[in-house]
């Protein structure tokens, strides 16, 4: 029940934040497909080789989209984390979408979630990504992400950007504890040879947090790192 009104909260904020906006949703939407597909691959020069890639985009029209996200990392050779989302998206608003799908976990561990979120421009052209997961066993965790482009000049952009993760109940066998688990802060300066292709450094910070420090903490495992990670962005 607390993971069922945890996707119902996540959807009522974004249906709320969309409704401030002041340009109505046109009834009279184009069924023409156009596609949005962002790749991002980096590495890094710590634990003993650290690469990281992120996916994420849709495929569809203006009203309705088919949404793919990938992320994981790669460490010394050997996935640490693999995940997969897939969601049916409607447009809400012209700067928001909201989305229903699953989501496929591959490392550390395999499980499978309901997903349902937003994604969209909050004020000030904040790029926002707020999702709900319920697994299999019951657990409810969110997930929220919001970044920035700063133009520098016409080709150097400045993006700092954050991620937060939360979760509603201790999940053990993750060595996660209830509350903010984790955060990531990070800032990529990217050069934009062309706009579809860029090659970016991204200084990240991440932080376990809460309880889930101090079970890191027990184990003897690190609950902070800073990496500087050297990569290319590609658009498609």
């Amino acid at each position: 029940m607390k993971g069922a009104c945890g996707l119902a909260f996540i959807l009522a904020v974004g249906i709320a934040s969309a409704s401030h906006a002041r340009e109505p949703v046109p009834d009279d939407h184009g069924s023409d497909l156009f596609n949005m597909i962002k790749v991002e691959v980096d590495y890094a020069d710590a634990h003993d080789g650290l690469w990281n890639w992120n996916l994420d985009g849709w495929v569809g029209g203006d009203a309705e989209r088919l949404w793919i996200r990938s992320e994981g990392e790669v460490a010394d050779g050997d996935f640490e984390k693999a995940e997969a989302q897939l969601f049916y998206g409607r447009n809400i608003h012209p700067f928001w979408d909201a989305l229903i799908g699953i989501r496929r976990d591959f490392r550390p561990d395999s499980e499978t979630y309901l997903a349902a979120g937003v994604v969209g421009l909050a004020p000030y052209f904040f790029e926002t990504e707020a999702t709900g997961f319920l697994s299999t066993e019951g657990d409810f965790s969110a997930r929220f992400e919001q970044g920035i482009e700063l133009p520098v000049t016409q080709r150097l952009i400045a993006e700092p950007h954050a991620e937060l993760n939360v979760f509603a109940q201790d999940v053990p066998e993750r060595g996660i504890g209830a509350g903010f688990s984790s955060i990531e802060a990070g800032l990529q300066l990217r050069y934009e040879i062309v706009r579809k292709f860029a090659p970016y450094v991204d200084l990240v910070w991440e932080r376990d947090l809460g309880e889930t420090a101090s079970i890191a903490r027990a184990n003897g495992e690190d609950v902070e790192a800073t990496t500087l990670r050297f990569g290319v962005r590609v658009w498609f």
